[in-house]
C-alpha cells in the first residue's frame, strides 16, 4: 500500500477528510519552502502537494502564476525540487508528497528518468495538469514501474464518458477542480461540487479530492464534509507573498503561513463531527 492509499485509509477509518496544502517549490526561496515542508505536517497537513515552478503555467491564476516567477527568479529547477523532498525524507517518512506542475520540465529532464528520481527521492504521486490521460502513458508507465501514482483531474465540464476515460489508470486520489477556470480566481456552488463529486465518487473507488477556488478555513470545512480532501494552494501561496513583500523574516513567515494552515487543517478535520451534529 502506497503512503497515499494508507493516509486515506487512516483518515477514512477516523471519519476524517484531508487536508491538502500547495505551497511553490522555491517560493520566495528554498530553505523557506524546506522550513513549510518541515513543520506542514505538524500543522495538520494530511498530504503536500508541491508545486514544480514552470514559466508558462496554464491552469494557474495570478497568484500561483506569481509564485512560479519568484520560485524561478531565486534558481528553483526541477533537480533541487526533488533535492528538497529528498532532504523533508530525513525526518518524515510518513506523509505523502505529491508533485504538481507540467509536462514540459519533466520531458526535458528524461521521462523515465525523472520518474526514478522522483521515487528515490521520496515523491509519492504526480498531477501533470496539461498531460491528458489519452497521452500520459509517457509518464504513467514509468511513474507506475517506480510505484509513481498519477493523480488525474476531473472538472465541471467532463461528462459521465469522459469521466470513465478519466477514472482508467488514474491512482491515488483523483482531484476534483470545483471550477471551470484557473485557480484562485473564482468562486464555486457549493451545492454543484457536492453533486459532482459525488458523480465522481460514484465513477471510481478511489477518494476524490476538491480544489481551486478554496481559501478560507468555513469554506475548506463545508468541502471536507462530502470530499475526502481539501486542498488549499491560492490563498496559502498569497500569504507566503504577502509576508516576503513585506520582509518578513523566514521564520516569522513560515510561523504566519503555518498558523493560517492550521486554522485551515482544524477545519477540516472537525467537518465531519459537525456534518454529524448538523
Amino acid at each position: 500500500m502506497s503512503r497515499i492509499q494508507s493516509r486515506f485509509a487512516e483518515l477514512a477509518k477516523a471519519g476524517r477528510a484531508a487536508f491538502i496544502p500547495f505551497i511553490t517549490a522555491g517560493d520566495p526561496d528554498a530553505e523557506t519552502t524546506l522550513a513549510l515542508l518541515h513543520e506542514l505536517p505538524a500543522a495538520g497537513a494530511d498530504i503536500i502537494e508541491l508545486g514544480v515552478p514552470f514559466s508558462d503555467p496554464m491552469a494557474d491564476g495570478p497568484a500561483i502564476q506569481a509564485s512560479s516567477q519568484r520560485a524561478l527568479k531565486a534558481g528553483m529547477t526541477l533537480t533541487k525540487v526533488l533535492e528538497l523532498v529528498r532532504r523533508f525524507r530525513k525526518s518524515d517518512s510518513k506523509t505523502p508528497i505529491v508533485l504538481m506542475g507540467y509536462y514540459n520540465p519533466i520531458h526535458a529532464y528524461g521521462t523515465a528518468r525523472f520518474a526514478k528520481d522522483a521515487a528515490t527521492a521520496g515523491v509519492d504521486g504526480l498531477i501533470t495538469v496539461d498531460l491528458p490521460p489519452e497521452e500520459d502513458d509517457v509518464l504513467r508507465t514509468p511513474a507506475a514501474a517506480q510505484g509513481l501514482d498519477i493523480v488525474r483531474l476531473a472538472t465541471p465540464t467532463s461528462t459521465d464518458q469522459r469521466l470513465k476515460t478519466i477514472v482508467n489508470g488514474a491512482s491515488g486520489f483523483l482531484y476534483y477542480v470545483s471550477i471551470a477556470g484557473v485557480t484562485g480566481t473564482k468562486s464555486y456552488a457549493e451545492e454543484d461540487v457536492r453533486a459532482a463529486v459525488a458523480r465522481v465518487k460514484a465513477s471510481s473507488g478511489l477518494p476524490t479530492a476538491v480544489g481551486f477556488g478554496i481559501r478560507t478555513p468555513d469554506q475548506a470545512g463545508s468541502i471536507a464534509r462530502f470530499a475526502d480532501a481539501a486542498v488549499v494552494g491560492s490563498a496559502i501561496v498569497t500569504k507566503i507573498a504577502e509576508r516576503s513583500a513585506a520582509g518578513q523574516k523566514r521564520e516569522d513567515l513560515v510561523k504566519d503561513v503555518l498558523k493560517f494552515c492550521r486554522s485551515l487543517a482544524e477545519s477540516v478535520h472537525a467537518a465531519r463531527g459537525a456534518a454529524v451534529l448538523g
